[in-house]
């Protein structure tokens, strides 16, 4: 890249790091073959294993709470230390009244924050990482927190329904010398790519069949992790993992090696066949897991992707302080590995696809 687009990536003036991060997953589990069965008498191939279906009583804040308690235990700081508490998602429980408020007061950040919802499909949660690392590293607030949040969604029958999952992450955002992990940079590329929508009113999202891959997902995942490389002067070779928004298996393993990435770089972060695709969460959980097994001075590449269209890519260091904060809350696998399986009538109650009037 030129220096001009060198400018161009968003590096605070405070180096600012990761000082704590959760995650959280709800335990029920619906085979993709439970879909099929119901759908196309089992005739279709399946793009996952499973995914996570919330609970009755989960919705996005309970997970969000549950996701913010794990990384303020990393953190080992007071909530009322937070500045903002913002939650990323595209399933807020309410259209007017935020979830943020509600994580806030739950985790006792109130009422000395900052709290807002951020919405941009499926990079909401990058979005508000990216927008708590300017707070921090302006010097406006020493910690903040990022949620990316979603529950399954999809309409009966389609092929959302079969890999729309449940689940997400929260991380605390604070000077780079406390932190377990450094953003060394970010950059962020978007245009208006109408790929994935869901109007008002809508009870499910639409989408834009095979428009969602090449114009959508393929273009702005590679011209924001190649602009990121080439400003940072790395390649696929500086990383010991990677991490790429993931709505099915094949995409992000498409994008992985067109970028020069091995399937070893990814397997840690590919959590899609087994949980589904989790929106808002889908890149960061992935994150969370690398975090969970990796040691210091590893560096990681994360790259969001979010409908309308834009990405989000991160080059992070691995810091020493991981070894001693990562077991003070549940790794990522300890939530996947907690589940219950479910059949198709069971997850149509529990997302409320059964209305009687």
């Amino acid at each position: 890249m030129n220096d001009v687009n060198n400018n161009l990536l968003l590096k605070p003036v405070n180096p600012v790091g990761i000082v704590g991060y959760g995650a959280y997953v709800p335990r029920y589990r619906l085979p993709a073959s439970e879909v099929a069965r119901v759908w196309t008498n089992g005739q279709t191939a399946l793009p996952i294993k499973e995914k996570s279906v919330p609970g009755l009583d989960e919705d996005v804040a309970t997970m969000s709470i549950e996701a913010a308690r794990n990384a303020m235990s990393r953190a080992n700081i007071s909530p009322a230390e937070l500045r903002a508490v913002w939650v990323g998602s595209e399933s807020h429980p309410y259209a007017v009244k935020p979830t943020s408020t509600l994580v806030a007061e739950a985790i006792g950040a109130v009422p000395n924050v900052q709290a807002a919802d951020w919405q941009f499909a499926c990079k909401a949660g990058t979005e508000a990482m990216v927008a708590a690392i300017g707070f921090v590293g302006s010097g406006m607030a020493r910690y903040a927190m990022a949620i990316g949040m979603d529950t399954a969604q999809g309409r009966p029958g389609d092929a959302l329904e079969y890999t729309a999952g449940a689940g997400g992450a929260a991380f605390v955002l604070g000077p780079a010398d406390e932190s377990l992990a450094i953003i060394d940079a970010t950059y962020s590329f978007v245009t208006d790519t109408p790929d994935f929508w869901r109007r008002a009113y809508a009870k499910y999202p639409e989408h834009g069949q095979r428009f969602t891959g090449e114009p959508a997902y393929f273009k702005h995942i590679m011209e924001a992790a190649q602009a990121l490389m080439e400003a940072t002067h790395t390649s696929a070779a500086d990383y010991k993992y990677a991490v790429f928004h993931q709505p099915n298996t094949k995409f992000p393993q498409r994008v992985a090696s067109m970028l020069g990435f091995t399937k070893e770089q990814i397997a840690a972060g590919l959590l899609v066949p087994v949980i589904g695709n989790t929106y808002a969460g889908a890149a960061i959980i992935g994150l969370t897991a690398i975090l969970d097994i990796a040691e210091p001075g590893d560096r990681v590449l994360m790259v969001s992707f979010g409908s309308g269209a834009g990405s989000d890519a991160f080059a992070i260091t691995v810091a020493d302080a991981i070894r001693e904060r990562r077991d003070r809350a549940p790794r990522t696998q300890d939530y996947i590995a907690r589940r219950t399986l479910i059949d198709y009538a069971t997850y149509a109650r529990y997302r409320g696809k059964i209305t009687m009037k």
